[in-house]
């Protein structure tokens, strides 16, 4: 891994995760040509999710953007695996979707999501910004609160 990313995540106190095999058919992230596509990722620490229900009724915003926060470790768990433990190969992140279990009434999904996106411009800098969606859903897997997926570029 890059040794200013290392840097990054250390000054950040921040520990990327280590990824487990999906429960159902699909893979954690696919790779065709530049672009890395990863699954969407939900908030699992110690094999459980960390943040279940909707927002809105069960959880708060700061426990959404916690949420989604740990989302985006993920994130970048999986592009690391897919350069080769090397994040100094991501040129880019291009895109963020995120996922937003929330009431009829929740208007505040793009403070959700902002908690992945404010963790990739803070460890891959100019290189984290991206464009993105944020969407309301009435369900995610499990019960998670937020899910994020995202597409890289890498050299």
């Amino acid at each position: 891994m890059s040794s200013a990313i290392t840097q990054r995540l250390q000054d950040l106190g921040l520990v990327l995760p280590v990824l487990s095999t999906p429960v159902a058919n699909y893979v954690g992230y696919v790779q065709t040509g530049s672009l890395v596509v990863i699954s969407g990722q939900l908030p699992i620490k110690d094999g459980a999710i960390t943040c279940v229900g909707k927002l809105g009724r069960d959880v708060t915003i700061e426990q959404g953007k916690e949420a989604a926060k740990l989302c985006a470790l993920y994130l970048l768990a999986q592009v690391q695996h897919a350069c080769g433990g090397d994040l100094s190969r991501v040129k880019r992140c291009v895109r963020v979707g995120g996922f937003v279990n929330s009431t009829d009434d929740f208007v505040d999904q793009p403070q959700i999501v902002n908690g992945a996106s404010d963790v990739l411009v803070a460890v891959l800098g100019d290189a984290g910004r991206h464009a993105r969606t944020s969407l309301s859903v009435n369900s995610l897997p499990r019960g998670a609160a937020v899910e994020v997926e995202a597409i890289f570029e890498i050299e």
